[in-house]
This record gives C-alpha cells, structure tokens and sequence, in this order.
C-alpha cells in the first residue's frame, strides 16, 4: 500500500520548468545516414533544407532539421521524405529522432536511414 502511494506522489510532482519549456530551434542543413543493406555500400547526407540526396534508388528530402535550443550538440530531429525508384507513396514521411533511431525507423527490406545531427552554422 504504501508502495503505491510514494509511486502516486511521485507522478503527481509536476515538471520542472526547464523541462516545460524546452524549446527546439530548426537548422538549415541536417546529416542523415543512408545504408543499402544489400550492397553494403553506405552515405552520410548532409542536406540542406528542402535538399533531396540519392544512395542508389532510394531518394531522401530533408524538410526540416530541429535541435534544443539550450544544448545546440545534445539530440536532433529530422523530418525526412524518402522515395524508393519512381514510387508515389514514399517509403517513409515523418520525424527521426537521433538519439532513437528506433522509435520512428523507417521500414524497408533494401535500405536503412537514420537521423545523425543538426548543423548549426
């Protein structure tokens, strides 16, 4: 009982205020990383924004580059669009998170994309 209410105490305690306030600025230009799993051959994109960089079929637009405004080095986030060949639907539209690749990966049998880091200047 009593473990359940130092737990209920503990998720009541608000945010502190830097965590309530973070705010992310965006970059012009972000770096992606491109694998073809199938060749082994692999590219890091450093794409400005609005820019579209290849690794064999697989085309990638950065749309937007985004970083903490308090630690410029600590983490990014990039909205991506990615094409495979000629295709209209894109293989993968949205936000990567650098420090976890994982949480929005991008599904598909020939190729990996990841979100490195934000250029700031």
């Amino acid at each position: 009982m009593y473990k359940s209410l130092i737990i209920s105490a503990m998720l009541a305690v608000p945010l502190s205020a830097a965590a309530q306030e973070e705010v992310a600025v965006s970059a012009d230009t972000g770096v992606v990383r491109v694998l073809d799993k199938l060749t082994g051959d692999h590219i890091d994109l450093t794409l400005h924004t609005g820019e579209t960089g290849r690794l064999g079929y697989l085309h990638v637009t950065l749309n937007d580059c985004r970083y903490p405004e308090s630690n410029p080095s600590g983490d990014a986030y990039i909205e991506l669009v990615v094409k495979y060949r000629d295709q209209e639907e894109p293989a993968f539209a949205g936000w990567m998170i650098a420090s976890s690749p994982a949480l929005n990966a991008m599904d598909h049998p020939r190729y990996d994309v990841w979100a490195l880091r934000c250029i700031t200047s």
